[in-house]
């Protein structure tokens, strides 16, 4: 991997987390993605299943972790099964992990050879009544491709039909919600990458040249910092492509005049970094540019005042909703009559700012969480609101991550990423 070792204090204490949660005489099973095929011999880069990188760090396909705190025997209530690595593999595909290393990744002192899967369950299925499954419920979630978890859990079930099944998901929706320093800090390092390709670009930014161009700026330093890449697929909009909320084509000729609405961010050690920003491709705002930006940065300020233990996702959008229609009053998108008679649900603030405001974020770019329960302390959320004027020719977004804290404003971990329009000018004009 690119990324630096990360302590497995981490993934002991995740671990540790996730059993006390989980029913007596339990055995939860946790696979590693596929690697997905695309044609002939090719294969999509792998990217390893963020339920078993959490509560393992392993990082290679073919693994699986089986967790049974109270198995009458020991050295079987944390498992690790691992490809069986050798010379040959080393110089075909590269390094693997071995037992050992798997058990410095991990702090798992029984790692097995995958081939060992079937006659060590077999054990642990005895001492067992019920198996923990892992089925993806995010509200998010479109999967059309059956997973290799899919496929074990079918094996299994058919396997075992005498034991009763348990649901991983809803304990991981809320552990992998609340983020530890470890984590937190890896989070911010991604934010760091993140800051250094966006202040390449604003040096680099001018009148006809292509969207593609930046992305490959941003590449370059993304991975020269040790990111696999983007943390998702990046968007690089000019002009009216910012008001394709997910344009993703970035194959087009950047125009003087024109605004280009970034979301674009690295990831680091699989944890995500997610920005927005807007900047002007001759270095100046218009004036009228310049007011609707002041106005989304402002809604984005007040946004992230509200993100605090105890607030309920669902209100707080009410709220940044309230803030949102005020700013296009003054802007004059909206004028009084318009909220007046607005739909209650869809109101009239909703025709330039139609997407939310904030989402969970962490391992994935949309992370685990629940968001009919209370903000807790050391969640981190995106704020990302945006205005959005198909007639005017752009479209603004902003977006930070911000850690919600106990007793303490929210920190903002993209502070040091330059925001302000005036600040934004100065570095793409230096004297």
């Amino acid at each position: 991997m690119k990324y630096h070792p990360i302590n497995s204090a981490l993934f002991i204490k995740n671990r540790q987390n996730f059993a006390s949660q989980m029913k007596s005489k339990s055995i939860a099973v946790f696979n590693s993605n596929d690697i997905y095929p695309i044609s002939a011999d090719s294969t999509m880069p792998f990217e390893q299943h963020r339920d078993i990188f959490y509560l393992s760090g392993v990082d290679q396909e073919e693994s699986i972790l089986l967790l049974f705190p109270d198995c009458p025997n020991e050295s079987l209530r944390e498992v690790l099964f691992v490809r069986e690595t050798n010379e040959h593999i080393a110089v075909w595909e590269g390094e693997k992990l071995t037992k050992e290393a798997a058990f410095i990744t991990s702090g798992i002192k029984t790692v097995y050879w995958l081939q060992d899967l079937e006659k060590v369950l077999f054990e642990m299925s005895a001492y067992a009544d019920r198996f923990y499954i892992n089925t993806n419920e995010h509200y998010r979630a479109a999967v059309e491709t059956e997973t290799r978890e899919d496929r074990f859990t079918k094996w299994l079930l058919a396997k075992y039909p005498a034991h009763s099944v348990a649901k991983s998901n809803p304990i991981l929706q809320r552990l992998r919600s609340v983020k530890d320093q470890i984590e937190l800090d890896l989070m911010q390092h991604a934010c760091n990458i993140t800051e250094k390709g966006f202040r390449r670009i604003l040096n680099f930014v001018k009148p006809d040249v292509w969207e593609y161009e930046i992305e490959a700026e941003l590449l370059h330093e993304f991975v020269k910092n040790r990111s696999k890449g983007f943390a998702y697929t990046p968007i690089i909009a000019s002009g009216n492509n910012a008001n394709v909320l997910h344009y993703i084509e970035n194959n087009q000729q950047c125009k003087s005049g024109d605004l280009i609405l970034f979301d674009i961010a690295a990831e680091y050690a699989n944890y995500k970094s997610d920005l927005s920003r807007t900047i002007p491709v001759s270095g100046r705002f218009t004036e009228r540019q310049k007011a609707v930006y002041n106005a989304v940065n402002h809604v984005k300020k007040e946004a992230t005042k509200m993100l605090n233990p105890g607030v309920l996702w669902k209100e707080y959008h009410v709220e940044v909703g309230k803030v949102m229609t005020s700013e296009l009053l003054k802007l004059n998108l909206l004028d009084k009559a318009d909220v007046q008679n607005e739909d209650p649900n869809w109101p009239a603030y909703k025709k330039y700012f139609m997407h939310g405001t904030s989402h969970n974020i962490g391992l994935d770019t949309h992370d685990y969480g629940l968001l009919y329960e209370p903000m807790q302390a050391n969640m981190v959320f995106t704020v990302e609101p945006g205005i959005y004027i198909p007639d005017e020719g752009f479209g603004i977004r902003l977006e930070d991550d911000v850690v919600i804290q106990e007793n303490r404003s929210p920190f903002n971990l993209m502070q040091n990423i330059p925001i302000e329009a005036d600040e934004i000018e100065d570095l793409m004009n230096p004297s």
